[in-house]
This record gives C-alpha cells, structure tokens and sequence, in this order.
C-alpha cells in the first residue's frame, strides 16, 4: 500500500481509507479471538491483554507493517492455551472461527448505510472496510496451517480424520497456501469471488 501511494498510484484519501480498514479488521478479528477464548474458559488471552480494542495491543511488529508496506501480513497472534477450554474440540471450533465471523459482522455493518442509500460521500471508505473485512475473513477461513481455517476444520472433523488432517496441514499447509497466495487463479476461485458474491450480497452492489 505504502509502495502504490509512493508512486502514485493510491491517492491519499484511498490510502488513508485503507489504513482505517485495515486497523479496524486487524482488531475486531484478534479481540474476537480473544474475547471468544475468554468466554469459554481460558484466561490466558485476559492475562495477556489482549481482550481489548486498542489497536495497540494487536500490533505485530513485523506482520502489521507489512501488510502496510505490501498489502501482505498478520496481526499480532493471540495466545491461546486449550487445555484451560471447557470442550476442547467445541471450544478449538469456536475461538478459531471467532475472528473470520467477527470481520463479516463488521463487513456487514459497514455495508448497512451503503445498501440504504444514507453512505453519502462516505461509500469508498466504507466500500474498503466492507471489503478488507471480507479478504481477511475468507482467507483465514481457507483450511491451510497456520490458518484458522485449519483448526476449524481439525475441531469438526471425527478424532481419527482430524489427527490425520492435522499432521497433513503441519506438514503441507504453510506451502499450499504460498501456492494460493501466489497463483491468482487459485485466490480469485478461493477468495475473490466468495468476497465479491457476499459484498453484492451486503451492499446490494457489486463493489469491484
């Protein structure tokens, strides 16, 4: 993002645009990480403060800053500790699938003003928040370690099938998804389209 707005190619309300969504994403989905783990017995996230809305206490030193510099990154992670979860598999589900969901309930009260017709001038700031929400949203859901996804796919799978699927996202997950996030026709199959169908479905318009 830096880079585009460096060489002209991102105005700087766009950029800015951007860097709101990006915060407001980034911290809904580590707090309802946080906020999900808290709820069903661990406090290991509480003791960590990371049961905030501060965007502060999210920030990745390395992962942040490249998703502004390059468009790319992580939040900071939230440490979890299952053995504190009341029904480890129910629980694995839930914390895991707490983010992507609380990105698209965001999504989706950003998109509220825009389907209406009361955005105003303010519908390409909230087209980027209803936007960026929904890419990090389907793209931790993909079911690729060290994803969300994967978890969630680990805690409703059969015990058996689930130790299998997890020994095969260790080992292959990390290069599968460098293998999504390089080819576009796997992204716009597994992430662009999903996000473009919900963000019509959101706003009532096709966004992009």
């Amino acid at each position: 993002m830096l880079y585009m707005f460096l060489q002209g190619n991102l105005t700087l309300p766009t950029a800015l645009s951007w860097l709101i969504a990006i915060v407001i994403a980034l911290t809904v989905h580590e707090f309802a990480h946080a906020k999900s783990a808290d709820m069903v017995g661990d406090p290991t996230p509480r003791l960590n403060g990371r049961v905030s809305l501060n965007p502060i206490d999210h920030y990745d030193p390395l992962g942040t800053t490249m998703i502004l510099l390059f468009g790319i990154g992580w939040g900071k992670p939230v440490p979890v500790n299952p053995l504190n979860f009341k029904h480890l598999r129910r629980d694995t589900v839930i914390v895991a699938a707490a983010g992507a969901a609380a990105n698209i309930i965001t999504a989706a009260l950003a998109a509220l003003p825009i389907r209406f017709g009361v955005a105003g001038e303010y519908i390409p700031p909230l087209t980027v928040i209803v936007w960026l929400n929904l890419i990090l949203a389907f793209f931790n859901l993909l079911p690729l370690g060290p994803l969300d996804g994967a978890s969630v796919v680990e805690g409703l799978l059969p015990p058996a099938q689930s130790r299998r699927f997890s020994e095969f996202s260790q080992r292959w997950g990390l290069a599968l998804l460098l293998l999504v996030i390089w080819l576009g026709p796997l992204r716009e199959i597994l992430i662009w389209q999903p996000v473009r169908l919900l963000a019509a479905i959101l706003t009532g318009q096709m966004l992009f």
